[in-house]
């Protein structure tokens, strides 16, 4: 992706202040540590830029990113992530039908081979109670594993596609990408588990982020962000369906 820093700055940035800069990231460029690219942190330093990540999302996912540009800022901002007080909603796009209005995975997840992030459990002992799916205790791989739960409201329905809105309670690395494709609903383009190739993008959006910020009045970092057009091509929604499915989710969420 052919970015600088200027123009990232002008296009995606949903907040910013002396402490912070919150930026709705595109699909497609890390938050940091690229090996092979570009990433943020690093169009920022060679503008002369120093950004502080607060947390990270996904190369493939867009939306929300939060990053300190005062390190004072940051550590009180990432320990809320490390205490699972900050508050965290995303939006999917998943293939499947059958989903509940509401629902909880309550799947603890593992590292396998090739540091790939898996369920502790063979995909046969997953179980489904109603609305809630989880693992029996006595089921779980010998590996260490990690509590991982998720809740989600089904915003709408599209043939055999559904959009979630949905907050990880835990926050591990591909929680919500594994989580939903182990339950059998993929999110749609998702190079680990959607094979088809069929879309150029992986919906997942980080929709929404608060977080206690003591240097504000009232003290509450409120932030969304909206997701682009490519965002809602699987639902073939205009930006007016666009807008009434983001009211719905509001809704739905509370927000």
């Amino acid at each position: 992706m052919d970015l600088d820093w200027r123009s990232v700055r002008e296009e995606y940035t949903v907040f910013a202040d002396a402490a912070v800069l919150a930026l709705n990231k595109p699909s497609g460029i890390s938050v940091t540590g690229e090996r092979h690219d570009t990433d943020l942190v690093e169009l920022a330093r060679v503008a002369g830029t120093q950004l502080y990540p607060v947390h990270r999302i996904d190369k493939v996912t867009s939306g929300l990113v939060l990053l300190a540009t005062d390190l004072a800022a940051h550590g009180p901002l990432t320990r809320q992530f490390n205490n699972q007080t900050a508050r965290k909603s995303y939006l999917a796009i998943v293939s499947g039908a059958g989903l509940p209005d509401r629902g909880e995975i309550d799947l603890p997840l593992s590292v396998g081979r090739k540091n790939r992030v898996r369920i502790a459990a063979p995909r046969e002992a997953i179980k489904r109670d109603g609305d809630r799916w989880f693992v029996e205790e006595a089921d779980l791989l010998p590996a260490k594993n990690y509590p991982s739960r998720t809740l989600f409201s089904t915003v709408a329905r599209h043939g055999d596609r559904a959009l979630l809105a949905l907050r990880p309670v835990t926050g591990r690395r591909h929680q919500i990408r594994v989580q939903l494709a182990w339950i059998g609903h993929p999110i749609l383009g998702d190079p680990l588990f959607d094979r088809t190739a069929a879309l150029p993008r992986t919906h997942l959006h980080s929709w929404k982020l608060g977080l206690a910020a003591d240097w504000l009045t009232p003290p509450i970092l409120d932030l969304e962000a909206t997701p682009g057009p490519d965002f809602w091509a699987p639902l073939s929604c205009d930006p007016g369906g666009a807008a009434r499915l983001l009211d719905t989710a509001r809704q739905l969420t509370g927000a």
